[in-house]
């Protein structure tokens, strides 16, 4: 499993790098300034949670079980998050009006906090075990 999560973070991270710079360079002329600022935040979690899942898959702290149930959390969480930020940032290029989904946005940020709190949860039971 540790694997799966590294080459998933390493995944996630390189398509930061490029949808960053395809929104700073590509779609400069093509969408209005806030929806540039919006693209950003998709790539920025993005990037955030690629690093999250190096982590994780590196640390002996957490079970196998919840690096499971952490993996899934952040890769249905970037999806439904980041992925619905790109479509409404650049939702005037498509034929399709992402605002009809734009209610997983927020379903996408709570899966991307519970896996935080799965990871919490790790280390104050990993903590406890240690003391106790």
């Amino acid at each position: 499993m540790n694997k799966t999560i590294l080459v998933t973070g390493a995944i996630l991270g390189v398509l930061s790098i490029i949808l960053g710079a395809f929104g700073a360079h590509a779609l400069k002329e093509l969408i209005p300034e806030t929806a540039q600022q919006t693209f950003e935040t998709g790539v920025r979690y993005q990037m955030y949670h690629a690093l999250f899942l190096l982590f994780i898959g590196h640390s002996p702290l957490i079970k196998e079980k919840t690096k499971r149930i952490i993996f899934f959390l952040v890769v249905i969480g970037v999806l439904f998050f980041s992925g619905s930020i790109y479509g409404l940032a650049t939702n005037c290029l498509s034929g399709f009006n992402f605002k009809s989904i734009g209610f997983i946005t927020p379903i996408g940020g709570l899966l991307l906090i519970m896996a935080w709190c799965f990871m919490l949860g790790s280390f104050l039971n990993f903590s406890s075990k240690k003391v106790g």
